[in-house]
């Protein structure tokens, strides 16, 4: 059995969350369960990536302090990320145990607020530990508090192991709404930069005049009876170029009807170009005109379009993956 801990507190010493979460990975560990712990505070510019570490696990565990209101910033930004980027296939069958402690006021309001957004993402739910703790150290000493907590663990334990059925509920009726909004097709990584590339209008500009540049490119490279501007083509590469230390590859590019192809030849930062269909190439490449416009105009990247089928490849799949690298519109 595997069982991932997030823990969304700020990582302070005396954090009452951090007591528990230490007990229970203790208690689980007894029962040969492998646990994983991620500190949110100190993946917090990976926290987009984390809902991939859910597939490897049987349950999870999602413990956060409230200092003065809420789960906090942290916790919410990974449920945000569970509910964009994570495989709802897979939390469909998690099991969380909520763990929130507080020491001020809004413990239990924050588990319904983690048991309500869990049950959102469709997941199943375990019995939560919460509780107002003024002075850890009383926590720590107290051997009915820390009984408490591995009874619950325990309990968590057994409800993994047996997964007992449940009654539907309102919320995950809800879920079947709410979740109709359009899939994010960009990875997380992509969205973020997006995001920040979205809100600088220097940056927007600048890509706005690369586009037309590129869209002006293309147009000189492809004459009206579709016959390509060889020289036009081998302009756009050259300008895209970044060389690749220790690269060494040959690419041919057959773009549209066009009988020729564009041969791509790479060796470390030297770029050379041929027409010949008969050279051998490590990579051969076949895409339609509107989807190597795409490419130019940075909307499109040439492995993207090869998983999406809207470019055919023969050859080393490795070395076209480098192609991205190696032209970058």
């Amino acid at each position: 059995m595997n069982i991932n801990i997030y823990y969304g507190g700020r990582g302070l010493i005396d954090d009452p969350a951090l007591l528990v979460i230490n007990k229970m990975q203790e208690v689980l560990e007894e029962l040969h369960v492998k646990v994983e712990r991620f500190l949110l505070h100190e993946l917090k510019n990976q926290i987009t990536t984390l809902p991939q570490t859910l597939k490897s696990a049987d349950g999870i565990i999602l413990a956060t302090t409230v200092e003065w209101y809420g789960i906090g910033g942290y916790m919410q930004q990974f449920l945000d990320a569970c509910w964009l980027y994570g495989d709802k296939e897979k939390i469909e069958q998690l099991y969380m145990c909520p763990v929130v402690m507080s020491t001020t006021y809004g413990e239990r309001e924050g588990e319904a607020q983690l048991v309500t957004a869990w049950e959102i993402l469709g997941g199943k739910l375990c019995g939560g530990i919460s509780g107002y703790v003024a002075d850890t150290a009383q926590l720590e000493m107290n051997q009915e508090y820390i009984t408490a907590v591995e009874k619950k663990t325990e309990n968590l334990y057994r409800t993994i192991n047996q997964k007992p059925f449940s009654l539907p509920t309102s919320t995950q009726a809800l879920r079947k709404i709410v979740s109709r909004t359009k899939n994010i097709a960009l990875t997380p990584q992509e969205s973020e930069q997006l995001s920040q590339y979205a809100s600088d209008d220097s940056y927007v500009q600048r890509q706005k005049e690369d586009i037309q540049e590129l869209t002006s490119m293309f147009k000189g490279m492809m004459g009206d009876d579709g016959e390509e501007d060889g020289d036009a083509a081998e302009q756009t590469f050259e300008k895209a170029f970044k060389p690749q230390a220790g690269v060494k590859a040959v690419y041919r590019l057959f773009m549209g009807n066009k009988k020729e192809p564009l041969i791509l030849n790479v060796n470390g930062p030297k770029l050379s170009f041929g027409h010949d269909s008969e050279e051998e190439a490590d990579v051969e490449v076949h895409l339609e005109k509107n989807t190597f416009d795409d490419i130019l105009a940075g909307r499109m990247t040439f492995q993207r379009a090869f998983m999406s089928g809207e470019m055919k490849m023969k050859g080393d799949f490795k070395i076209l993956r480098m192609l991205d690298q190696l032209f970058v519109f």
